[in-house]
Parts: C-alpha cells; sequence; structure tokens
C-alpha cells in the first residue's frame, strides 16, 4: 500500500486567517504554488485558498485584497487527507470534491499538500486517467 505521505509535498506554509489575501498572493507567488491551506490561530486547518478564489471572490466583486482576510474565504468544512491514508482515498476524496490538491494531516496538524501532480507521478497511468477525468467532468 501506497500511503499519501510517501507522495506528498511536505512542508505546506499555511496562510493565517488574519493575513491578508494580498499576503497570501505573494506567499503564492514566491512559492510558485496556486494555493495555500489556510490555518487558524490554533494552527489548524480552517480551509483552502487559491489564486481563482483571489481573483473571482475579491478583486471581481471589486474587494480590496490589501484588506480582506484570508479566513473571509475560509468557507465550509475543510477537506483533507490523513498522512497515513492509502492513496486510493486522495483519488476518491480529488473526485468527489471536485479539486485538485488536497492538504495533508497527521495528529491534527499539517503535514503538507498532494496534488494531482503528485498522484500522477506515483499511481498507474489508467488511475491518473480516471482521476483527471473524474475532476474534470465537475469543474
Amino acid at each position: 500500500m501506497t500511503t499519501v505521505r510517501e507522495i506528498m509535498t511536505a512542508g505546506a506554509i499555511c496562510a493565517g486567517v488574519n493575513d491578508t489575501l494580498a499576503d497570501a498572493a505573494r506567499t503564492m507567488r514566491d512559492l510558485n504554488v496556486g494555493a495555500l491551506p489556510i490555518c487558524g490561530q490554533d494552527d489548524k486547518l480552517a480551509g483552502m485558498v487559491t489564486d481563482r478564489d483571489i481573483v473571482v471572490k475579491c478583486v471581481a466583486a471589486g474587494g480590496d485584497p490589501s484588506q480582506v482576510k484570508v479566513g473571509e474565504l475560509a468557507e465550509g468544512t475543510p477537506v483533507y487527507v490523513n498522512a497515513d491514508a492509502d492513496v486510493r482515498e486522495v483519488l476518491h476524496a480529488m473526485a468527489q470534491n471536485q479539486v485538485r490538491r488536497l492538504p495533508v494531516i497527521d495528529e491534527q496538524r499539517l503535514v503538507g499538500v498532494v496534488s494531482q501532480a503528485d498522484v500522477a507521478r506515483h499511481l498507474p497511468e489508467d488511475s491518473v486517467g480516471e482521476l483527471v477525468e473524474s475532476i474534470s467532468q465537475g469543474g
């Protein structure tokens, strides 16, 4: 069994709930990523923020990214996967939630992020094809 821990990108950087969207955008630029986990003041996962969220939910709506807090975009219950879960659980969670990346949790602490690209590098081609198809159907 291949676990999520074996394929994830470790050392994920969080955007704090009280950071501004401009701060989050700069962090994304500096890390060359399109999404960041959102962590609360208790260091627990509060959600994910994407570059698209910043554009659609703030900029396009006339908001000021230097004034809007990241926590304002954290909606609902965060979707995540446990570090010791089987990689097949990632496939299911990504497809079910129509997402391309998931935060990875170990003992309620963020330890990494697993992306569609991580899955593609480590799983058989037929599994990857099914994942891409199932995610694309919802988007």
